[in-house]
């Protein structure tokens, strides 16, 4: 499942007040952020739609997809898996305080360069 995509956008608060408006006939609502830096819409089922400055530091890219899995075996498998099909690393498996207490993660480069992540936020 996908947790999160984060896209870049080019005028964070217009695009903030854009999705504002445009996902509240959805059901969809802002759910928390960092100002002038990004912005998480619920958009249900657990899952987030983003929206970041694009000069945002690394991991991310322009285009950011976070799966969902289910143990941190799996992350770590993922990992391995994406390495040896040619993804470059953009942040080994492990815990990730800064985001949330029990979130553990890894991060790749797939082909395009673009920030493909694997992870579970669970005790």
């Amino acid at each position: 499942m996908i947790d999160h995509i984060t896209i870049a956008v080019g005028d964070l608060p217009k695009s903030k007040l854009f999705y504002e408006r445009t996902l509240e006939p959805l059901g969809y609502r802002l759910s928390f952020g960092k100002e002038d830096v990004f912005w998480a819409f619920d958009v249900g089922n657990g899952c987030l739609f983003e929206i970041q400055r694009p000069d945002s530091e690394p991991p991310l890219t322009r285009v950011h997809i976070a799966f969902r899995v289910n143990s941190k075996a799996e992350v770590d498998a993922f990992y391995r898996a994406a390495l040896e099909a040619g993804a470059a690393d953009n942040g080994a498996p492990g815990p990730r305080p800064d985001y949330a207490e029990h979130y553990y993660a890894c991060f790749v480069l797939d082909p395009d360069g673009y920030n493909i992540e694997a992870m579970i936020n669970e005790a």
